[in-house]
């Protein structure tokens, strides 16, 4: 399994259409997590699940790790590497789900907080909270350092593949080059 990560406007959707084709299954593990969510707690919007207590979102990704421990073969995994709450950031990939996943890489797309701000500016399709270029920073420096503790927990390679405004397909080259 190949974990690809990104903050919300870093492009991940984008970077992974251009990928597929390569024999892998895409799977996305928000999308997994709001269909538990959405029957265990009641939330009606994948947003909310941010929103919800920390213990409520531990519970949840406990169920998708379940989930995920049983994918064999070439699979990609489309998550955040870290969560934003009001309690802190909380880990996308806690050790406990990581232990389960037979992890052959994991990935970071990132790029500059200016960038990442304009996407999610012009993105109306998602209710996101208020943030700063400051804070867009931050959560990406944590990003970068839970990149580093997931691939050293794992014994796996880590990296970096920045998808900067008009440099997509660079971005896609980089990606299918690790799947092919």
């Amino acid at each position: 399994m190949i974990i690809v990560m990104g903050l919300p406007g870093a492009g991940k959707s984008s970077v992974l259409a251009g990928a597929e084709g390569t024999g892998y299954a895409f799977l996305n593990y928000g999308t997994l997590m709001f269909g538990i969510a959405k029957e265990k707690f009641g939330i009606s919007h994948r947003d909310e699940m941010r929103k919800l207590p920390v213990e409520k979102q531990k519970q949840v990704q406990e169920a998708v790790s379940l989930r995920l421990s049983s994918e064999r073969g070439k699979v990609v995994l489309d998550t955040h590497c870290s969560i934003k709450t009001s309690r802190g950031y909380l880990p996308g990939l806690p050790f406990s789900l990581l232990e389960k996943l037979h992890v052959d890489a994991v990935v970071l797309l990132t790029a500059t907080p200016e960038e990442i701000m304009g996407r999610r500016e012009s993105d109306a399709t998602r209710a996101r909270d208020p943030e700063t270029i400051d804070s867009i920073r931050e959560h990406d420096l944590m990003n970068k350092a839970l990149l580093a503790a997931y691939a050293a927990h794992r014994g796996c390679p880590a990296r970096i593949i920045y998808n900067h405004d008009g440099k997509l397909e660079d971005a896609v080259r980089q990606l299918r080059g690790m799947l092919e």
